[in-house]
Parts: C-alpha cells; structure tokens; sequence
C-alpha cells in the first residue's frame, strides 16, 4: 500500500510539472508581457476607433499565432478580452539583452504622448520594432530626427471590431506588406538601414512549436490514466511480493 501510494503522488508531480512546463512555453513562444504605462502612448498598426493613442493603464502584448515569418504583435486589455491594436513589426537584434521587459519610444515634442517604438522580451537578444503606415512614419521620423518603419500597404487604420484570428483578411494583408524605412529627410530606404538584422544562425534557427491549447486537456487525461495504471500495477507487484 506504502508502494502504490508513493507511486501516486510521483506520477501526481510528475503531470503537474508538465503542465506548468506546457504553460511556461506558451508564454515564452507568444512573448506574453503585461506592461504598465505611466502616460499616454501612441501605437501603430489596426487598432480600435478612438484607441491609436493608449490612455495610461495595464495592457497584455502577445505574438499572434501566425503560420508567416513575419511578427504580427498584438495588445490587450489588462484582463485580455479586448484587442485594442494588431501590429505589423519586424525583428530588431540588440547586442546585449537584460533580464526585464524593455519598451522603446521616440522623441516627440512637449506635450505629445510618447510614441511606441520597440519591445523587447526579456532574455531577448531580438526585439520586435513596430511598423508605422507611411504617412505617420514620415511625420514621426521629421520630428524625432531619426528613421521610422513605414509599409506602403494601404490597410485600415481604424476597425470597429477587434481582430482575434490569425487568417483575417487584414493579418493577412500585413504579413505580405512590404516594410521599408524613412528618414527625417523623407528620403526611402532600404529596412537594413535601419534594423540590424538576426545573426544567421539565430534566423535559421526554428520557431518553437505552440503547444496546442484545446488539446491539452486530453493529453493530460491520457497520461493521468497512464500513471494510475501504473501505480496500480506497482502496488500489485509489491503485494505479490
């Protein structure tokens, strides 16, 4: 009985350790961050009427599961049920990567809400810089004097209903923009002028599979029969013992 008991609660741990493990993994394949702001921040890419410009508060950033190897980075209210912005960015490479959350802006003049420029993950050598349209981007980058992302894809700037899936026509559409860069100057440029690209090896290397959510339930089903059947084969094997 000691035997079969011992047997459970090893096999007890052991799917409890895999189900914080799967969890773990989620948020460190979607880069979920809760960020805190202090003012107002002015964001990029498709968001909600009336939200291109975040009032102070909590809010959640994700990577949307997309099958593309473009970034499409998405914010959420603090409880994650709303979708306020869907964002079009690309990797941008840092040399060294520090151990919390980093959020860049640019320059604007007084007055005006800080306007988001980059996120990085923490343990990230790679961030993620986020993409402007075109009009926005040349008015940004006159004003902070440095090179702004822009695409010259025309997509909604504004939607009346948030965007929760990955094959939407309009992540769609952004996933196949082309982006480039503008200068203070107005001047187009190529992105690699702008972003230093990913070491190649750190490119070539494969996206971490998204462990499938709906199906975990059953999975951990299955392994919870498994287990006590082998308890229970354990505690049959020390009886006849």
């Amino acid at each position: 009985m000691k035997v079969f008991k011992a047997a459970t609660l090893v096999c007890g741990l052991t799917l409890m350790g895999a189900a914080l493990t799967t969890t773990a993994r989620a948020d460190e394949w979607n880069k979920k961050t809760v960020i805190t702001f202090s003012g107002p921040v002015e964001i990029p890419g498709v968001h909600l009427a009336g939200y291109g410009t975040l009032p102070a508060g909590t809010y959640v950033f994700k990577i949307l599961d997309s099958q593309s190897d473009r970034h499409i980075v998405q914010i959420f209210n603090k409880d994650e049920t709303i979708v306020y912005a869907t964002i079009l960015a690309i990797p941008n490479y840092r040399l060294k990567a520090t151990d919390k959350t980093v959020i860049t802006f640019r320059e604007r003049p007084a007055g005006e809400p800080e306007a988001l420029r980059a996120w990085f993950y923490p343990g990230a050598n790679w961030g993620e810089e986020f993409v402007y349209p075109k009009s926005r981007a040349m008015e940004i980058a006159k004003q902070s004097n440095t090179p702004v992302l822009f695409t010259k894809t025309e997509t909604p700037v504004e939607v009346a209903e948030p965007i929760t899936a990955a094959n939407h026509v309009i992540v769609v559409q952004l996933e196949a923009a082309p982006v480039m860069a503008v200068t203070p100057a107005g001047e187009e440029v190529a992105v690699q002028e702008m972003v230093t690209p990913l070491p190649q090896e750190a490119a070539m290397a494969p996206a971490p599979v998204l462990p499938a959510t709906a199906g975990s339930v059953p999975l951990f089903a299955l392994l919870g029969l498994i287990a006590l059947g082998g308890a229970a084969a354990t505690g049959f094997a020390a009886k006849r013992t």
